[in-house]
C-alpha cells in the first residue's frame, strides 16, 4: 500500500514511529525542516520556561480562551485545530509550560496563521509569558517561528484511531450522522 493509500484509509488505526530529528527525509520549508503528516495529522509540542511570577497569567489566559470560544466558537477556526493541550509543571522550583497542538496544516502555515489571527484580533498569545519570546512577535513572524522551533520537542510516536482525517472531514461526518439520525427519528 502506498503512502497516499495509507493516508486515505481512515478505517484502520495507524501508528508512526518518527526519528529523533522529527522527520524521515530532510525537506526545507520556509522556516526550517518540514515535519511529516502523521496518523494524528500535523502538530507540535513546545516546552518553555515561564517568566517568574507569570504562572497565574498563563492560567488566566486559558480562561480567556475558554470564554472566547464560548462567545465565538469559530474564533480559532483559521488554525484548523483538532485539539490543544496546555500543561504547567515544575522542574527544580521553576515553572515550565507545555503547549501541544494537533492541526491540519503544516508547521509553517499554522504558525503564520496564528500570528495573523492574533494580529488581526488584537488578542495576544500566551507565549508572551514565556522566557525568550520575542517582544516584536506580531511584526516579526520569523522571530516568532524561531522561538517555536527552538522550543519544539518532536514526538517519536503518533497514533490515530481514525488516521489522517481532517477536522473538517470529522465535522462533515458528524453533521451527516445528525441529519441521518434526525431523518430516522422523523420516520418513526
Amino acid at each position: 500500500m502506498t503512502d497516499t493509500q495509507k493516508q486515505n484509509d481512515w478505517t484502520k488505526p495507524a501508528a508512526m514511529a518518527i526519528p529523533k530529528e522529527g522527520y524521515f527525509k530532510l525537506e526545507k520549508g520556509r522556516y526550517g525542516p518540514i515535519f511529516p503528516k502523521t496518523p494524528a495529522c500535523y502538530g507540535f509540542t513546545i516546552i518553555a520556561k515561564v517568566k517568574p511570577g507569570r504562572e497565574n497569567a498563563v492560567r488566566e489566559y486559558g480562561k480567556k480562551i475558554e470564554e472566547t470560544i464560548a462567545g465565538l466558537p469559530d474564533a480559532l477556526a483559521a488554525l484548523k485545530l483538532h485539539y490543544l493541550r496546555w500543561v504547567l509543571f515544575d522542574i527544580k522550583g521553576e515553572t515550565y509550560f507545555m503547549y501541544q497542538g494537533i492541526f491540519d496544516t503544516d508547521f509553517d502555515k499554522y504558525t503564520e496563521d496564528a500570528v495573523a489571527l492574533f494580529s488581526k484580533t488584537g488578542v495576544t498569545t500566551v507565549f508572551v509569558n514565556l522566557e525568550g519570546f520575542p517582544e516584536d512577535w506580531k511584526t516579526n513572524v520569523p522571530a516568532f517561528i524561531k522561538f517555536v522551533r527552538e522550543h519544539q520537542r518532536p514526538s517519536f510516536l503518533e497514533y490515530g484511531e481514525y488516521p489522517y482525517v481532517s477536522a473538517d472531514e470529522i465535522k462533515k461526518a458528524l453533521k451527516l450522522k445528525t441529519a441521518f439520525s434526525n431523518m430516522l427519528d422523523q420516520m418513526q
